[in-house]
């Protein structure tokens, strides 16, 4: 463990370095404080070390303002001092799990990302078992549509997570700038994203989180579907009973037997997910959304869907039947398999129908007038035969009374006469 003076010598030469980047300082500044640091402490070696900020502001190099503004910069730095054999190049974002940074890798001179758990969560069995199942997760698949992984470890206090690095930007990123993506573009990054997790679901893995922010594009027009931090084993039974009756996955995007945290949550989830996105990306809009995370989630549930080429009406029947079967509430009504809604994005892509999409349909068809229903609201309608009401109820029996009762008159009238 490390004392706090190598703690405190540790933040100061971070933040000395920082000020300098900064262009709060230069070089020099900071090495004569560090120099006067010495100094201090030589002289009086029972005195507490003046901290290197200290002595900035007091020197009136900085001013305290700015010390404050980086220390949480110099707080996110940390990890990348202890990660033996990585050069850290430059810090690419952040969220609530993780912090990912772009490094080199020295002993094969490549270019990774490593995903950092935050030190906040180092101590907490469950973010730790997950992120180490992100990783093995990844590793387990090996597919150019996928974001490969490399390794997973723990350096002093900080677990990461090494993988692939992409340079480029994500689907999401497009969709902010742009709006929404024309069929033909939409089309092919999704049918690179269908083979990525049809080899997931192969080997017996579900993503649980396909968005639009997971899908990163190369420069060469290459798509990979990113972040397993969500993924897990179909076969996983403890992980599932686990996470029974909890909503894991994005609102905008999550399944409906996501959000009610049904135990047998399998591959069809992913393609709910895939659809949601496609059809964000050839709307440019989600394909539910409302106030807030929970109201979003209660019209996947409850709400029907709005066709996708009733919002963009230039498109093709085909992507629109594919959107609506990915995008089925019941998962029975869904693909069958991956590879069958793969096979019927190829076709579209052909200029072909999609047959898997349409067999669907056509069932459905069936379905529906086997067991007819009311919309919500309408009044219940009766079945064609009438069958279980009454005879002398049924409105034709007494039509059919009348017919015979004019008949009978016509021909007493006819024989009188």
């Amino acid at each position: 463990m490390e004392t706090p003076t190598n703690k405190s010598t540790e933040f100061d030469s971070m933040l000395g370095r920082l000020v300098v980047e900064q262009g709060l300082a230069t070089a020099q500044d900071v090495q004569d404080c560090v120099n006067l640091q010495r100094e201090l402490t030589a002289d009086d070696e029972d005195a507490k070390q003046r901290s290197l900020a200290d002595l900035l502001v007091s020197s009136g190099i900085v001013t305290q303002r700015q010390i404050t503004r980086l220390k949480p910069l110099v707080e996110e730095q940390k990890p990348t001092q202890q990660l033996p054999g990585f050069q850290i190049l430059a810090k690419l974002g952040a969220g609530a799990m993780a912090t990912v940074f772009k490094a080199k890798q020295i002993s094969l001179d490549r270019t990774v990302a490593i995903k950092v758990l935050p030190q906040r969560f180092s101590n907490n069995k469950d973010f730790v078992e997950r992120f180490y199942a992100e990783g093995r997760a990844a590793a387990k698949l090996n597919h150019p549509n996928i974001v490969g992984a490399y390794d997973v470890g723990q350096s002093g206090e900080y677990h990461y997570f090494v993988m692939e690095y992409v340079e480029g930007r994500t689907v999401f990123d497009d969709l902010q700038k742009d709006g929404k993506y024309s069929e033909d573009s939409a089309l092919e990054i999704i049918i690179q994203i269908a083979r990525a997790l049809e080899h997931a679901h192969k080997a017996g893995f579900i993503h649980r989180d396909v968005k639009p922010k997971n899908i990163m594009l190369t420069k060469d027009g290459s798509a990979k579907l990113a972040d397993m931090g969500l993924a897990r084993a179909v076969s996983d039974r403890e992980a599932a009973e686990a996470e029974q009756g909890k909503a894991y996955g994005t609102p905008y995007y999550i399944a409906p037997e996501q959000i009610r945290g049904d135990i047998n949550i399998d591959f069809r989830c992913d393609i709910y997910g895939l659809g949601a996105t496609f059809y964000h990306m050839v709307t440019g809009q989600v394909p539910f959304d409302g106030p807030n995370p929970s109201a979003v989630m209660h019209k996947h549930l409850k709400n029907a869907l709005t066709p996708p080429d009733h919002i963009n009406p230039s498109l093709s029947s085909g992507i629109g039947e594919i959107i609506e079967v990915c995008m089925a509430k019941d998962p029975a009504s869904r693909y069958a398999t991956t590879s069958d809604l793969l096979t019927d994005l190829e076709a579209v892509a052909r200029g072909e129908p999609p047959l898997q999409a349409r067999r669907k349909f056509d069932i459905g068809s069936l379905e529906a007038l086997e067991k007819p229903t009311a919309a919500a609201g309408d009044t219940q309608t009766m079945p064609a035969d009438h069958e279980g009401v009454p005879l002398f109820e049924q409105p034709m029996f007494w039509v059919a009374v009348a017919g015979w009762a004019v008949a009978l008159v016509m021909l007493v009238i006819l024989i009188v006469r």
